[in-house]
């Protein structure tokens, strides 16, 4: 499905394209970027560009750089609260840097203030809302910020099941927020009953609405499921402004994608990532995941808009004005996990205000913000059917004819790992049981054929291509860098059991195969970075990111170039500098086979060649996006880290 121009969901007439002219910005609203030398959004802006325009740390500086403070995940007065305390060592949490103070939310949820330039506390979230019972929870990867007319300001975070507004100077809700400084999320319009609510991602905040997506769990065991809903509240008051639901109801554009009456039962469709917003505009642009169940879409025939889609909505009404599906009935988990990058980019002499929708099948989606329309061309290909009873498939996908995909399609033998001869052959024969075949090549039954049949391998899988840490946009250049995972997992299918899930079939193992004694089974880089002019499309260089396993004991002596970490990366863009980390493997279902040490470096790369020109190792792995502010005429980089055998923590470096 294509751009087009309609109204949706809240019953509003459809809008002629005179409607899309740039609207005046409201006085007092938050100049949300880091040119202040700030970092007041955790993209850095709400266009995700993850770019500080700073040049202290630089080329002839970077080795200079050094630890200046660490601070621990949750802060002290919290555990002699609660000795007992417990939580993750995921801190996945970006801090915003406003006015002289960082703010971020702990490893528990509650947001912390504390100082730049010493990590010291200045105040907890006011937490007598959660009672004497010690509290569980677990950090969310960051908080918003608003600032109105005169002094109006508050930071805006979730911690299920509430949607917070806090008082910058004190951490005290804010009273006339909600009821007492809290909006329970667990409230829908459509039920009577409290629905069980989770986000992880920070609130979205543009002109006087704050916007929550939500987080869902795929119920593989059932067919039915809630819709996806995006939510936006008033940000002074708390009081809901509008509901926009992903699945089509009755008589709306787009319900004719969902065949059989499936919109009835069928749900997710969620925005689970990052938002982005162009704040001139007053438009949003949501990248929406898979519909339930994700694997098998049998109780689900058709394309099934807007799962899988971005989709601009207006800020004040929620009223959509464009859309795009990058990927049509999705049997593949390609949700769209990557906050849309606002770009304004020159094509053909042509100036354009682009959006471009990075993905896990490793496309650069790219439109214009305002009109949807593609800046170059997407075709539609055929891709493979399925095999599957009861399966429904879209015979094609959407394929841009610029930029070329950042990361490997399809899996075959000739992409797997050729060190030796030796170790081709065993590759070749870990992956005889499995169906392989090009991108988009559908989920199979496990134990179907011969009966030792283990599923598709699918590449990019579930895990690849881009993730949610998103990439770097440098406005000067045009120049996107995109960090992306090369790794393949096993699709399969089993039947449902009818005593107790009314699938035909649902998930199976999802297992990562091994590849051979105990390597990769693809050939590298495993982990790698693309720098792509946006002005052109064109990929301009790809170098691999970290060394990955090149020290193991039976491929050592090859003196193998760096071969790539399989992990989350996370991006800070600069002024002269491109940093990049690799992602401890922590985080969810990170592909393994990348060595005792993946995940741990970080590193400065030169933006116009790709050479590193400085490295580091932390005793955990980069888990949160970095970000980049001045303070007291001194550059910081501040990023969470954490991993299995070590709590999380903020690190700050900076010169001496």
């Amino acid at each position: 499905m294509g751009a087009t121009m309609i109204s949706r969901p809240c019953g509003m007439r459809m809008l002629p394209a005179v409607a899309l002219l740039v609207t005046a910005l409201p006085t007092g609203a938050a100049a949300q970027n880091g040119t202040s030398g700030e970092w007041r959004v955790h993209g850095g802006d709400n266009g995700y560009t993850r770019y500080a325009p700073l040049d202290q740390i630089n080329a002839d500086t970077v080795n200079d750089l050094e630890i200046v403070w660490r601070r621990s995940a949750v802060d002290t007065t919290l555990h002699d609260r609660w000795p007992d305390l417990q939580y993750s060592n995921q801190l996945r949490s970006t801090p915003v840097m406003v006015d002289g103070v960082l703010y971020g939310s702990n490893g528990i949820g509650l947001v912390e203030a504390f100082d730049p330039a010493t990590g010291e506390t200045v105040w907890v979230q006011e937490i007598d809302y959660l009672g004497d019972e010690t509290p569980r929870g677990a950090a969310n990867r960051g908080v918003g910020y608003w600032e109105g007319d005169g002094a109006s300001q508050r930071i805006l975070a979730v911690r299920p099941p509430y949607l917070l507004a806090i008082d910058l100077d004190t951490g005290a809700l804010i009273s006339g927020f909600g009821d007492d400084g809290k909006v329970d999320l667990r409230v829908y319009e459509d039920t009577p009953a409290l629905v069980p609510f989770s986000y992880t991602s920070p609130p979205l905040v543009v002109r006087d609405v704050v916007v929550v997506g939500q987080a869902m769990q795929d119920h593989p065991r059932t067919k039915e499921n809630r819709p996806g809903y995006v939510r936006a509240y008033d940000v002074r008051t708390g009081e809901l402004r509008w509901t926009w639901n992903p699945i089509p109801q009755a008589g709306e554009p787009g319900v004719e994608t969902w065949l059989d009456d499936s919109w009835q039962y069928s749900g997710m469709g969620n925005v689970w990532s990052h938002m982005s917003a162009d704040e001139e505009l007053g438009l949003i642009y949501l990248p929406t995941g898979a519909p339930s169940n994700d694997m098998y879409g049998g109780h689900r025939p058709g394309n099934n808009l807007y799962a899988n889609s971005i989709v601009c909505v207006r800020a004040e009404t929620g009223e959509m004005v464009w859309y795009y599906q990058t990927v049509h009935h999705d049997l593949w988990d390609y949700d769209n996990n990557v906050a849309p990058i606002l770009m304004d980019i020159t094509v053909d002499g042509r100036e354009i205000k682009a959006v471009v929708q990075l993905t896990k099948q490793a496309i650069a989606y790219t439109f214009d913000r305002v009109t949807g329309e593609p800046v170059w061309p997407i075709v539609e290909r055929p891709v493979p059917g399925s095999d599957t009873p009861g399966e429904w498939i879209s015979p094609t996908q959407p394929f841009p004819t610029k930029p070329a995909p950042f990361d490997v399609h399809g899996i075959s033998q000739d992409t797997l790992i050729d060190f030796t001869p030796e170790m081709r052959e065993e590759a070749i024969a870990i992956t005889a049981p499995f169906v392989l075949g090009e991108i988009f090549t559908p989920p199979s039954i496990r134990g179907d054929g011969d009966g030792d049949r283990k599923g598709t391998l699918q590449l990019p899988g579930s895990v690849g291509g881009a993730e949610w840490g998103g990439a770097g946009f440098d406005p000067e250049t045009g120049m996107l860098y995109v960090p992306s995972v090369t790794g393949t997992f096993a699709a399969d299918l089993t039947p449902g059991n009818p005593d107790r899930m009314n699938v035909r079939y649902t998930r199976g193992t999802r297992a990562f195969p091994a590849g051979p004694r105990g390597l990769p089974l693809l050939k590298p880089p495993y982990g790698r970075i693309t720098a792509i002019d946006m002005n052109t499309g064109e990929h301009v260089w790809m170098v691999a990111n970290g060394d990955g396993p090149r020290d193991h004991p039976d491929i050592a002596h090859l003196n193998l170039p760096p071969l790539g970490q399989p992990g989350r990366a996370m991006t800070l863009l600069t002024k002269s500098l491109l940093f990049v980390s690799e992602g401890d493997p922590i985080m969810v279902r990170t592909p393994p086979g990348a060595g005792p040490d993946a995940g741990k470096g970080f590193r400065a790369f030169d933006k116009v060649t790709g050479e590193v020109v400085w490295e580091t190792a932390f005793r955990a792995g980069n888990i949160g996006s970095p970000i980049a502010y001045m303070h007291e005429g001194k550059q910081y980089i501040v990023l969470p880290i954490g991993s299995l055998e070590f709590p999380g923590e903020w690190v700050a470096l900076a010169l001496p």
